[in-house]
């Protein structure tokens, strides 16, 4: 009946190690501190990045300004040569037919189209900004091309 019972295997429970009970214990006088120093005193600790008394590395590093990261705008830029290899003659190209066709990673970011490349189909482009060499490209083919008004406010005097 003795080998049914459920039992933790040999050497996963240990035995807690009390240190500071006299030198006879086997961890008395020091306690496995060592000998002097901050590290064998109660409360000998250091904070976190403190290097010795040396100057910090995060204050010695400056941690000013302004960085303009948080407002930047993503823009996919596609070029001609894509919408030739992409696109059949008289689709449209947008947000959504780009991302289906595999030529843009986010629906957020704001798409524009280069002009490398040839472009033989006509296509109907409605695309955030597009180049002048590019329009031209497209128009040439046949194509039209519409630019989305983005949103930029003009003050007034």
């Amino acid at each position: 009946m003795a080998d049914f019972l459920l039992h933790a295997p040999e050497g996963a429970n240990k035995k807690k190690r009390i240190v500071g009970r006299g030198s006879s214990s086997g961890r008395g006088t020091t306690a496995g501190k060592g000998n002097k120093g901050q590290q064998s005193r109660s409360g000998g600790k250091t904070y976190v990045g403190f290097e010795g008394g040396q100057m910090p590395l995060y204050r010695r590093i400056a941690h000013r300004g302004f960085s303009n990261a948080l407002f930047k705008k993503e823009v996919y830029c596609v070029n001609v040569r894509d919408l030739e290899s992409k696109f059949n003659d008289g689709e449209t190209v947008d947000k959504t037919s780009l991302l289906a066709k595999g030529l843009l990673k986010s629906a957020t970011a704001e798409i524009k189209v280069l002009a490398d490349g040839d472009l033989t189909k006509k296509l109907n482009v409605v695309v955030d900004k597009v180049s002048a060499s590019a329009k031209a490209k497209i128009e040439k083919a046949g194509g039209t091309v519409t630019v989305k008004n983005t949103e930029k406010t003009e003050e007034k005097k």
